[in-house]
């Protein structure tokens, strides 16, 4: 992860780092730990709003796999999601691939790691492809979207595209679902304008 620019909001409730995606960025939340454990808040309208997040979200979604299952690359071309992802407990490689045409950036990709230590999330906007690889034994990740699924405009992106050249920085073979193992290959991949 090349960090282009932090940003401490109001409070100093968030940092956000600037990835090399435009829209694409980190957020640290502030914690507060002592001897039982530790707080914070994992989401805030408000303060989201200050580090740039306006968008409505409407599903929460959690999924727990285990180590190498590479989940992704998922997308909606109609309803398109934005995501703002985080692990609450283990370790993930998250990656986002720019799908927008009109993008400076569009087909290149940032991976970053997520995890229950460092409590980092990630925001990706509508308009990227989204996945993540299981470092630890076990992960749970959780993540908010801004539109419903909706299964009849969900893509699939390859995972191993040649063009794309994603370094999932893999220890092993991956576990891929069925569907994942069929992602198109970028290059006749359905975009956004």
């Amino acid at each position: 992860m090349n960090a282009a620019q932090v940003t401490r909001p109001a409070m100093n409730a968030l940092t956000k780092i600037s990835t090399p995606l435009p829209g694409v960025f980190i957020l640290e939340p502030r914690v507060f730990g002592d001897e039982r454990g530790f707080f914070f808040e994992s989401y805030n309208q408000r303060v989201m709003a200050e580090a740039g997040i306006i968008d409505k979200f409407v599903q929460d979604n959690h999924s727990c796999s285990c180590r190498n299952v590479l989940r992704g690359l998922h997308y909606q071309v109609k309803r398109p999601q934005g995501k703002l992802v985080r692990v609450a407990e283990g370790e993930v490689l998250d990656v986002a691939v720019d799908m927008r045409r009109s993008s400076p950036t569009f087909g290149r990709w940032e991976a970053v790691q997520l995890s229950g230590t460092n409590k980092r999330m990630l925001w990706i906007p509508s308009g990227f492809a989204h996945g993540f690889r299981v470092v630890s034994e076990k992960a749970h990740v959780l993540y908010k979207a801004t539109d419903f699924y909706a299964p009849e405009h969900e893509r699939t992106l390859a995972w191993n595209d040649p063009d794309l050249k994603i370094n999932w920085e893999l220890d092993g073979e991956p576990i891929i679902s069925a569907k994942d193992q069929r992602g198109a290959a970028f290059r006749n991949a359905e975009t956004f304008d």
